[in-house]
């Protein structure tokens, strides 16, 4: 309780133990702890340097709490001030250099960040800097939960502040709780969401100024440009409304076409008639070849068919295929 005030659970024990009983010595003391005599002594010494324990003509007798642990108190309590004094004038400094780094990196039109953590550092700076709105593609489905933990403090800073987030994810995140649960809570918090069968790349957007596109798309841990050029973040501000407008806003049922056809069932079709396996299909639709293969079964007995091939002709010969 009192490990703030230099004291160890030993020598609070003993503290509290002569308060108790001022007559105890070295050994009545370390009989009644359950200790030896050394570590007694030990906890006697740093009572002694702390001001907490006096020797006087009989021995040594316990400074009364009021007076003894008030004074420590008041000396953590003036070290806490001067550590804020030094922390504050630390952040006068940081905001002075990350000025200067501003300004001279300004003209780069492109900033590359290696790596997941130069990504994640920068979007903590994005968010807590947005001004008006961020929008992003959550592609891949699923979030892992670090990721989760990393973004959900600054999300709720930025939504509290009153900036506007919309978020499209693949419909492929609503078979995942943890993810699931998080864009409730998002939604909750005022952000929006909208659901699309594929999504061209990751990508976040702030204030229509910067964006943050990955470096590999094949590879999101490889890191991201980051761009604000005017002219590239206003096409990467079209396409995400583009994207936006064609996406299922969270919350509702999956809406079918004229044929009973899900987005993610029309869009399946199109990839495997473009020839993508059943592994590519599943990476684009960021599921699970299993869950591809289930869709296609369900897809060729609403066809009639007892083939993939026969399959692709009916729905070919249906409309279902554009």
């Amino acid at each position: 309780m009192l490990v703030n005030l230099g004291l160890s659970q030993m020598d609070e024990m003993v503290y509290r133990a002569m308060l108790h009983h001022a007559h105890l010595g070295v050994a009545e003391l370390a009989g009644q702890l359950g200790v030896s005599e050394d570590v007694v002594r030990q906890a006697l010494d740093r009572l002694i340097d702390l001001a907490l324990v006096r020797a006087c003509g009989e021995g040594l007798h316990a400074v009364r709490p009021q007076a003894g642990l008030m004074s420590l108190l008041a000396r953590a309590e003036a070290e806490i001030a001067v550590r804020q004094h030094q922390i504050e004038a630390t952040r006068t400094a940081i905001i002075s250099i990350a000025s200067e780094f501003h300004d001279r990196g300004s003209a780069d039109v492109v900033l590359r960040l290696e790596g997941v953590d130069a990504v994640r550092d920068r979007l903590a700076e994005l968010a807590r800097e947005a001004a008006r709105e961020c929008l992003s593609f959550s592609s891949g489905g699923a979030q892992t939960p670090d990721t989760i933990d990393a973004e959900k403090p600054l999300n709720q800073l930025a939504l509290e502040r009153g900036v506007a987030i919309r978020d499209v994810y693949q419909e492929s995140f609503r078979n995942d709780p943890g993810t699931l649960a998080h864009a409730r809570w998002m939604a909750q918090m005022g952000g929006q969401f909208r659901t699309v069968p594929t999504l061209p790349m990751r990508l976040v957007i702030v204030d229509r100024r910067t964006a943050l596109v990955p470096i590999d798309p094949g590879d999101p841990r490889a890191g991201a440009l980051e761009i604000q050029s005017p002219g590239v973040v206003a096409s990467l501000v079209a396409l995400f409304e583009q994207v936006w407008e064609s996406g299922r806003p969270f919350g509702e049922t999956p809406a079918r076409d004229g044929h009973g056809l899900t987005t993610q069932e029309r869009q399946l079709l199109k990839l495997l008639a473009a020839g993508h396996t059943d592994e590519s299909a599943a990476r684009r639709l960021a599921v699970s070849t299993r869950s591809v293969q289930r869709l296609m079964t369900a897809l060729t007995e609403r066809l009639g068919a007892v083939s993939r091939f026969q399959a692709g002709v009916e729905a070919a010969r249906k409309g279902w295929v554009a």
